[in-house]
């Protein structure tokens, strides 16, 4: 047999292989891994945290409202509230949630088992006075939109971290980023509350308005956060 033979029948051979192999990605493994794939869940928004499981809120908290009353949380009970964390010089409470927030409270405001609750992780600074002044430009009557102050620091972002489990609040240390952003980052979710005391619900739409948003994410998050709002105050209250 001559060289030039010997080589055509060994690319022959290859040939026959690939083909072989072709046939049998295309016959056997893709339409079992298609069928694996339609009875496998999709994986969506893979990374962003997730409460697995609404909870109870177990712990009262008693703080002072913009208008210098002593008020407590359980006090809500029958109403149907949302609670963000803030502090009066974060320029993204004020820009983000603040606007989020104001939206909200236009909606729902004349509902009369509605409220909104914004609680300071910076309770040293946001005195009575910054209070006011934070709640006056946003529109907001004490009678359903309180903004508090807790107290004791340590003990505000305990109870905020551990009874309504919102992300870990955190200190900045960095002198620019603190004259940017503030003394703490913190986290940004509007969390809400049943009449009953139970959560149901976070929304993160300071994150879907970020550049690592999408505007098509942002509106859909936001209808969500609307219609299941809408629906729980649609719910008559227990006797």
């Amino acid at each position: 047999m001559s060289k030039k033979t010997t080589l055509i029948l060994f690319y022959a051979g290859v040939a026959l292989v690939c083909v072989a192999i072709l046939a049998l990605v295309n016959l056997v493994i893709l339409p079992s891994l298609k069928i694996k794939g339609a009875e496998t869940e999709a994986f969506v928004d893979v990374g962003q945290q997730r409460q697995a499981e609404w909870f109870p809120i177990e712990k009262d908290l008693v703080a002072t409202n913009q208008a210098g009353d002593t008020v407590k949380l359980s006090d809500l009970r029958g109403k149907v509230w949302v609670v963000a964390e803030f502090f009066a010089v974060c320029p993204h409470c004020a820009v983000r949630n603040g606007k989020e927030l104001r939206e909200i409270y236009d909606k729902f405001k004349d509902h009369p088992d509605f409220h909104i609750v914004c609680i300071s992780v910076d309770p040293q600074q946001d005195d009575a006075e910054k209070l006011k002044e934070y709640a006056a430009a946003l529109g907001a009557d004490s009678k359903n939109w309180w903004f508090l102050n807790a107290g004791d620091e340590k003990a505000s972002h305990e109870y905020l971290e551990k009874t309504m489990k919102f992300l870990g609040v955190r200190e900045r240390t960095d002198a620019a980023q603190i004259e940017a952003n503030g003394r703490f980052e913190h986290d940004m979710g509007l969390l809400a509350v049943t009449r009953d005391f139970s959560t149901f619900g976070k929304w993160d739409l300071a994150f879907q308005r970020s550049e690592l948003g999408t505007p098509e994410g942002y509106k859909s998050v936001k209808a969500a956060m609307m219609k299941r709002l809408r629906d729980e105050l649609d719910k008559k209250a227990e006797p």
